[in-house]
């Protein structure tokens, strides 16, 4: 198929504009397609950056002309002097501060790749009871403590009567 705005070269792009709910659509060589500005650099098309990027809310896509979002941020670490945009763009962390600096970030994208931001894993058979429960005790003694802290006495008494309850299971 040859070029429908030259008709000298093969068409190598179909393109397809919607506009006004009229559909209008083009068989294009390159050069064709470039005067227009209709080119499309895809390589790499998924990197580690751009995971970062997109699971963080910046612009995954500027390299392609489609605007993205956070552009410009400027939080950097105060000890190593790493950006947040370079951390993004590298994958990397400068130093042991960048993992406070950089928290919320850092959390944000375990929550959209995990659905948490703690580990939840299989457990091996023999022990795997047992951290359960030690797991569930934690939890608990989380919700014990945010009851206190709410004065919702309770609340608080029935958890930590749960606890001592499991805690007694473990020792059995």
């Amino acid at each position: 198929m040859l070029c429908e705005r030259c008709g000298q070269n093969p068409a190598t792009m179909h393109i397809t504009r919607v506009i006004n709910g009229q559909k209008t659509e083009m068989n294009l060589c390159t050069q064709c397609a470039q005067e227009l500005g209709h080119t499309f650099n895809f390589s790499p098309q998924l990197t580690f950056q751009n995971l970062l990027k997109g699971l963080m809310g910046h612009d995954v896509l500027g390299d392609f002309g489609i605007s993205g979002g956070n552009v410009g941020v400027t939080k950097r670490c105060p000890v190593c002097g790493l950006t947040e945009n370079q951390f993004i763009n590298s994958g990397f962390l400068g130093c042991s501060q960048c993992y406070e600096t950089f928290k919320d970030r850092v959390e944000q994208a375990l929550r959209k790749i995990h659905g948490s931001t703690e580990h939840r894993g299989k457990f091996p058979a023999k022990t795997g009871g047992k951290i359960k429960i030690l797991r569930e005790i934690e939890n608990l003694k989380k919700a014990l403590n945010e009851a206190v802290s709410k004065e919702e006495f309770e609340k608080a008494a029935e958890l930590r009567d749960k606890i001592k309850e499991l805690e007694a299971s473990l020792k059995e």
